[in-house]
């Protein structure tokens, strides 16, 4: 199941909070091919902080098998220079539990935290808004447009566990939350890495409102989605049980369509098939389902687009059809392009950047705006 190499640290290319990306020489190839230079992520809470010179042991796995998403190898372990014990200290939460690397944190909701107490009793979000998506990459961009009409809300991020689960390895968190964009972060059920940790998405969501005091939350899985072309095989599917988890709590569900307008792949060209089944059957109805109007982007802003997004009219049409059990909102984009563009993070989705797929990262704009104006 897994590559294993043993390699030595070469290089530092760059450090982030709880995250060290290094190049390294494996001291046998990749299977079936003669690379040696590869680069490495080392999650430092986790292994400690590599240095050039370091021996690392590896799993190499993903670029065994030639993958574009997580093409990197994850450092296991320093085996000659290990670091210290943690301090002594509360918390007994297994996060990845009873895998080699399972981690103990303390939760947010653990007994020994200082905020069991006010989570022992919530049992209400208040009617805070809670916008759910599918890809990661809608993110930033929701974000922006929560800021293009009020910068002043505060805003937290609920990390799920159906994608990366160390929440360090994303760029995008650490560099929304260095500008001030975001309030902080929560990570849940087996993800871990967050500035809180919290057993479920509910508790999560009830953390984000009742501990970090949040106007709003946004729920989405880290990188590297999950996918294979069949109806229920995504890992985006449980976007529906979130919506209902918000709903539960008494916050205001807002489902953030996954589009787009230049995927190859008819099952995710207009609105996504993994949008479409994760609304209409697993997500009850009633939920905002904000709805991005294209014919209101300026010519200016059109005219920096690899294509318009407005003839994604006539494809929406139909697809919306079967979103009639939900409240479905038109939201005028006028000014959502320069908000994107003033991103202090890149956009990217799928290995498409802003011109390359406006409607993905418009229609998720315009979820963060009708949120922020209401």
């Amino acid at each position: 199941m897994i590559h294993w190499r043993k390699g030595i640290v070469t290089a530092v290319r760059s450090r982030r909070p709880g995250c060290t990306e290094v190049e390294a020489e494996l001291g046998q190839p990749l299977p079936g091919s003669d690379t040696v230079a590869i680069r490495a992520i080392a999650y430092t809470e986790a292994v400690g902080d590599p240095q050039v010179g370091d021996t690392v042991l590896l799993n190499v796995s993903a670029l065994a098998k030639r993958l574009g998403t997580g093409g990197f190898g994850l450092v296991v372990a320093l085996p000659e220079a290990l670091p210290a014990d943690p301090p002594p200290g509360p918390g007994h939460l297994v996060k990845d539990r009873y895998s080699p690397l399972q981690t103990m944190v303390l939760g947010v909701d653990d007994q020994e935290s200082a905020h069991h107490a006010t989570l022992a009793t919530a049992e209400s979000l208040e009617s805070m808004p809670v916008l759910v998506a599918d890809l990661h990459s809608a993110l930033p961009a929701i974000v922006a447009g929560i800021r293009a009409e009020n910068p002043d809300l505060k805003v937290a991020y609920v990390l799920s566990d159906g994608a990366a689960l160390p929440a360090p390895f994303s760029q995008a968190v650490s560099g929304l939350k260095d500008a001030g964009w975001l309030t902080g972060s929560i990570s849940t059920g087996q993800s871990w890495g967050g500035d809180l940790e919290a057993v479920t998405i509910h508790t999560g969501l009830l953390a984000a409102r009742h501990v970090m005091g949040a106007d709003v939350a946004i729920v989405t899985q880290g990188p590297g989605n999950l996918g294979t072309g069949t109806k229920y095989g995504y890992s985006g599917l449980v976007a529906g049980e979130h919506l209902n988890a918000a709903a539960l709590l008494r916050g205001r569900p807002v489902g953030v369509l996954r589009m787009s307008n230049a995927d190859g792949r008819g099952r995710h060209f207009g609105i996504s098939h993994h949008s479409l089944t994760s609304l209409t059957e697993i997500a009850r109805p009633g939920v905002s389902v904000p709805v991005p109007d294209f014919s209101t982007l300026a010519e200016a802003d059109v005219a920096e687009m690899d294509a318009d997004p407005a003839g994604l009219a006539e494809v929406t049409a139909g697809q919306l059809e079967r979103l009639t059990m939900h409240e479905l909102i038109d939201v005028d984009l006028d000014g959502l392009w320069a908000a994107l563009k003033s991103c202090p993070v890149g956009l990217s989705t799928m290995g498409r950047r802003l011109p390359a797929d406006a409607a993905a990262f418009l229609a998720a704009a315009a979820a963060g705006r009708l949120v922020a104006q209401r």
